[in-house]
């Protein structure tokens, strides 16, 4: 089996969208002065989709939620040329061979997620290829189903957040996340604001259920070490990118100041970004999302990592690239789930481009044996609402 051809579309949203409001979730842009939505360079409203196609007639799905034009541009002219003609089986050359290829620029950052989508798309081949889920690949099934937690709570009216928490309660979710507006330009009052809303959630799930609490690197280690405190009563699961991605020694002090652990590596990448965040203990939770870390090949390794260093795997986002390695791995005890809704930050634009991710029951996910590679495929219901770019 040889891969004969790579294409690769944009998919730009062109749909109903959930207007942007003030305080939202906070982010690595809040500590500048600046007018307007904070949060525009955070939203995701293109999709690069990826299909590696076979002389033998199999198709392969990858994605890429990052600058998906960008990723398009870097796919079609730096990665396709490697691949052509290539083994698919032969996975782990043909990643070291994008990847050293384009070191000098594609380490990090887009580069690296556009090589994610490329391998998400040889795995997805591999599976059809054998008949067998992804996740039979990596190790197979080492849990009965993925418990997941539901992953929403923007700031809002509080009375909003307590209803939303509540729909999630009753749906049998034991742990949900959710997302501070307030930051270090906001001064005592936006402290206020933030207590106030962990207080207003945590009194509707009460005490048995697991709150994280999600910064987006809108905090600073100043600020973030005069929360942590306060927000030990609350019991939070984990918080989750308090400083921005680069501030690793700022996340190996935070982790080593309260009992509340630091969570992080959604803007990681690769094996030897996980590496250095392991061994400074930056991190209590790791979060790579593996349509950007380096796909999952990339995740396999960091799995591997992290269970040497008793370090949970929790990957961002869900989704299928991210549910197989979680069910392949001890190291991934649950998944995030984005709950389904209007398109609004982005991620759940992945829902309106694909069909086959499986549906949350009483908070549990599970995947099935029998379908083949990552079980997805795209969903032309929604092809009027985007507009694609080939």
């Amino acid at each position: 089996m040889k891969i004969t051809n790579v294409r690769t579309r944009v998919f730009e949203w062109k749909g109903h969208t959930v207007p942007p409001t003030a305080h939202f979730c906070s982010n690595a842009m809040d500590e500048l002065w600046d007018k307007g939505d904070s949060m525009g360079t955070f939203r995701f409203h293109g999709w690069t989709v990826v299909e590696i196609e076979t002389d033998n007639g199999l198709v392969g799905l990858g994605n890429v939620a990052l600058a998906p034009r960008i990723a398009k541009a870097i796919i079609d002219q730096y990665l396709t040329p490697l691949l052509i003609g290539q083994d698919p089986f032969d996975y782990e050359y043909l990643w070291q061979r994008m990847y050293r290829s384009t070191h000098a620029w594609g380490r990090k950052g887009i580069g690296m997620a556009a090589i994610s989508g490329v391998d998400i798309a040889i795995w997805d081949i591999m599976g059809k290829a054998v008949g067998k889920p992804v996740f039979k690949l990596l190790g197979g099934r080492t849990k009965e189903k993925i418990p997941c937690y539901a992953s929403k709570l923007y700031r809002t009216d509080l009375k909003d957040m307590q209803e939303e928490a509540q729909s999630y309660l009753d749906q049998g979710f034991t742990a949900m996340k959710m997302r501070f507006g307030y930051g270090p330009r906001d001064g005592v009052e936006g402290v206020r604001a933030n207590l106030d809303s962990v207080a207003a959630v945590r009194e509707v799930i009460g005490e048995d259920v697991d709150l994280m609490l999600e910064c987006y690197m809108g905090w600073n280690l100043d600020y973030a070490k005069r929360m942590l405190p306060k927000l030990e009563r609350f019991q939070p699961r984990w918080l989750e990118e308090p400083v921005i991605a680069d501030d690793i020694d700022g996340y190996a002090e935070l982790n080593q100041l309260t009992s509340i652990p630091i969570s992080g590596g959604e803007h990681e990448f690769t094996h030897y970004g996980f590496r250095q965040l392991l061994e400074k203990r930056a991190v209590s939770v790791i979060q790579y999302d593996t349509n950007r870390v380096g796909g999952i090949t990339a995740a396999r390794k960091i799995n591997a990592l992290a269970e040497s260093f008793s370090v949970p795997v929790i990957p961002h986002a869900g989704q299928m690239h991210n549910y197989h390695l979680t069910m392949a791995s001890l190291a991934s005890p649950m998944s995030e789930y984005f709950p389904v809704h209007d398109v609004e930050i982005g991620n759940e634009l992945f829902y309106y481009i694909f069909k086959g991710d499986p549906e949350p029951v009483n908070g549990f996910i599970d995947l099935d044996e029998e379908t083949p590679g990552l079980g997805l495929e795209l969903n032309s219901d929604y092809f009027d609402q985007f507009n694609i770019i080939e």
